[in-house]
């Protein structure tokens, strides 16, 4: 019998149990009350404002639900993930570091998802004198730069993306000594923000974000100036409930998920 089945079964059986997987059935005089499971979600630090508000609207409609999200480096969440960390599903700035889990045996190539096609930004503040909205990469050639700011390209996808465009536009040479590495796509934004940098490339996502866009003007890398960042995730086999787990990833991608992950600049081939 499957979970599904044991579920509604109790709900027609009490008549007022809620359904699902995040349920927690009624109690009878010869049960304990079962506690909802938490599903814990590693989520690439790009995700940090859409996600939020994706599994805000999921907690809407899922009240007696429990998620808990850490977001980071994808990369640094690969090599965690690598040695068994204990979370439940992955949403990675670059898909094929779930890939890799999946080859590693560490997940089922049935449970892996793309989400998003990743856009980079060149951002400063409103008050910097920099024309970035006119002038895009090409502003952090400006004499009055001091330090870019970008995330680590060693394990953080959006700094490799960074990096690969500065080098196609032709400015990585002459900016390379001034470059300030985040742990992060949310801490290389941190840097800007707070005046540890002058200028940045950071995550379209992030300068949607309503605190950034209020602060900060922006202009898009083009496209081509650097390789495709498909972004997607696993579920990991070790997820503690495999059944909460997928329906929390099918309200990510799903209508409600996508709209919100789209006001952020979270794309999909087609859209």
């Amino acid at each position: 019998m499957t979970r599904w089945f044991v579920l509604s079964a109790i709900a027609i059986c009490v008549g007022c149990a809620p359904s699902g997987p995040f349920a927690t059935p009624a109690v009878t005089p010869s049960a304990a009350p079962i506690e909802p499971t938490m599903v814990t979600v590693a989520a690439a630090a790009d995700l940090k404002f859409a996600l939020d508000e994706v599994l805000a609207e999921f907690k809407n409609e899922h009240p007696e639900a429990e998620v808990a999200v850490t977001y980071g480096s994808s990369g640094n969440f690969f090599a965690q993930l690598s040695n068994k960390a204990p979370f439940d599903i992955y949403f990675s700035a670059d898909i094929e570091y779930p890939r890799k889990l999946i080859e590693a045996g560490h997940a089922d190539k049935a449970t892996e998802f793309q989400y998003a096609i990743g856009q980079i930004v060149v951002w400063t503040p409103k008050d910097s004198a920099l024309d970035v909205e006119g002038q895009g990469i090409q502003a952090l050639l400006d004499p009055s730069v001091k330090k870019i700011a970008i995330a680590n390209p060693e394990h953080a996808p959006y700094g490799r993306a960074a990096e690969a465009a500065m080098k196609k536009l032709g400015v990585y040479n002459q900016v390379k000594d001034k470059l300030v590495l985040g742990e992060n796509i949310s801490q290389t934004a941190q840097f800007i923000e707070t005046g540890a940098a002058d200028v940045g490339v950071i995550a379209l996502s992030l300068a949607l974000a309503p605190a950034m866009s209020e602060t900060g003007k922006y202009a898009k890398v083009p496209l081509d100036a650097y390789p495709t960042m498909e972004q997607g995730g696993v579920i990991l086999n070790w997820a503690k409930d495999p059944a909460a787990t997928t329906e929390l990833r099918e309200f990510v991608i799903g209508v409600q998920g996508r709209a919100i992950l789209k006001r952020y600049g979270f794309l999909l081939p087609g859209e």
